[in-house]
């Protein structure tokens, strides 16, 4: 137990400040993503503060299943808004889950390879914002066109398109883990 703690010691001494930054803004992110998805009344309540814990765990262990635990704690309280509590759906919460979600994760995986002591060029976090940026506000845009169609196409057409959609996700997501497998990657 001394052993970890003095390693701990270590490593927040010699800790610089890009990577630190980047660790603020995985804790910022998914803590963003976790106040706009649940609803208001969980929110300004006590149990948020459980809620933020598993939002900023990803912060201090980037490589470990904290990301994946604070998407499905933000994914929780999407499904709770939505259902138990009968709140809308409307545009500008899907577009800012998104983009805090993805950001989160993004900079989680970023935060994965950054050593904690390295001296990291402030070009390379730009470089990769700027690359998340993108990706966010194509989602967006494709997130405004969904939900535009989700009206047009209500009723079975779009549950067959939801289903159809989430074979494909999972297609996708088994040939990919099949070949990084088959590679040895």
């Amino acid at each position: 137990m001394t052993n970890r703690l003095t390693r701990m010691q270590n490593a927040i001494k010699r800790a610089t400040l890009i990577p630190l930054l980047v660790k603020v803004g995985i804790a910022a992110a998914f803590a963003g993503a976790v106040l706009v998805a649940w609803p208001p009344v969980i929110v300004f309540s006590q149990f948020v503060l459980p809620l933020l814990l598993f939002a900023v765990y990803p912060a201090f262990a980037p490589r470990g299943r904290g990301p994946t635990m604070a998407v499905l704690v933000v994914v929780g309280g999407w499904l709770a808004g939505t259902s138990y509590y009968d709140g809308p759906v409307e545009a500008w919460r899907v577009i800012a889950i998104g983009t805090f979600l993805y950001l989160g994760h993004t900079l989680a995986a970023l935060a994965a390879v950054l050593p904690f002591d390295g001296v990291i060029n402030i070009e390379v976090i730009i470089r990769w914002l700027l690359r998340a940026a993108a990706v966010v506000l194509m989602a967006a845009v494709l997130t405004v066109i969904a939900l535009g169609l989700s009206d047009v196409l209500a009723g079975s057409a779009f549950v067959l398109a939801t289903v159809v959609g989430l074979a494909a996700a999972t297609a996708a997501t088994l040939l990919l883990a099949r070949l990084l497998r088959r590679t040895g990657n």
